[in-house]
């Protein structure tokens, strides 16, 4: 399993809409810095024309030619210009021609389902609370919610757009490097809203082919005899909420675990996923994630724990 820990950090920080990787989060960047900037010295004169003014008046800093500079001329000719660059900077913010890849990623309180679609639209398979594209090529997410508003945030890479349920929005993006990027529900969900994140990982256009492929199989048989026995409580507790390719787990109220051990996290972006966290949620899932909607299996025993952990370890 991997470890969030060892993730290569970005240049300013996991989440940080401050580093751009990519051409909509550098665009957004020189917008906002355009504004700040803007305002600043907007904000600057007039509080300097105003000190001047009180402190030490002059004929030309009074009456009308101080009404007209300052409260006339400034606005119409400033602020207009910032609008109109603003307007025109617009519609660079969403990435421009066809998209290379169609990925739908479906909103839930508190979780992420990302359904990765074919040439055709169809799905193609189902993972959870991660998301890898390919570097350099434009990418079309598909946001829907299965109950309540949200919203998608990576702040690296593109600007936030909301989930809304019954509407199919579409933000398209893309990284020019490879890196891992931490991802954020941006609307207020109820909950533990705070603690519905994500991962996306931008990766070489071969490495992301391998690893579309190996996503696309069912799971791998267990391993040995302890896996065999996680296996037998998983499919006896588990198969309402969760689906595992190739078992007869086929629930849908929770995230998809076919290669659970691939992700490199687990709660939906606020745990390392090895064994010591996976036993951990499980027994524990309210402590460390309170309200989300699954329940507390205390009733395995510490044998019972180790083998289930052991085959969920096996799902890569």
């Amino acid at each position: 399993m991997s470890d969030v820990a060892g993730v290569p950090p970005m240049i300013d920080g996991i989440q940080s809409a401050l580093a751009p990787h990519g051409p909509e989060a550098a665009r957004i960047l020189e917008i906002t810095w355009i504004m700040v900037i803007g305002g600043a010295a907007i904000f600057a004169l007039v509080m300097t024309l105003a000190a001047l003014a009180v402190l030490a008046p002059r004929p030309w800093l009074s009456g009308t030619r101080l009404i007209v500079a300052g409260g006339i001329v400034l606005p119409v000719v400033v602020l207009p210009a910032l609008l109109v660059y603003t307007l025109l900077a617009e519609p660079r913010l969403s990435a421009a021609g066809n998209a290379d890849l169609a990925i739908r990623v479906v909103a839930y309180q508190w979780w992420w389902r990302v359904d990765y679609l074919d040439a055709r639209g169809e799905l193609d398979f189902t993972t959870a609370n991660e998301i890898h594209i390919p570097v350099g090529q434009v990418v079309e997410l598909r946001l829907q919610s299965a109950d309540v508003l949200h919203s998608f945030w990576v702040p690296a890479l593109a600007g936030k757009l909301d989930h809304i349920p019954g509407k199919d929005n579409r933000l398209r993006l893309m990284a020019d490097r490879p890196g891992t990027y931490r991802g954020q529900c941006a609307e207020y969900c109820g909950g533990p809203h705070a603690q519905m994140a994500f991962f996306l990982v931008a990766e070489a256009p071969a490495r992301f082919e391998s690893w579309r492929a190996a996503q696309r199989r069912p799971r791998a048989g267990a391993r040995d005899g302890e896996a065999a026995r996680g296996e037998r409580l998983f499919l006896a507790h588990c198969v309402v909420c969760h689906t595992v390719r190739g078992t007869i787990a086929e629930g849908e109220l929770g995230p998809d675990l076919t290669h659970f051990a691939s992700r490199l996290s687990l709660g939906a972006g606020i745990l390392p996923n090895r064994a010591g966290t996976v036993a951990g949620w499980i027994t524990s899932s309210q402590h460390l994630k309170p309200g989300n909607l699954m329940p507390e299996f205390r009733q395995f025993d510490s044998a019972e724990l180790r083998a289930l952990t052991r085959w969920l370890e096996s799902l890569e």
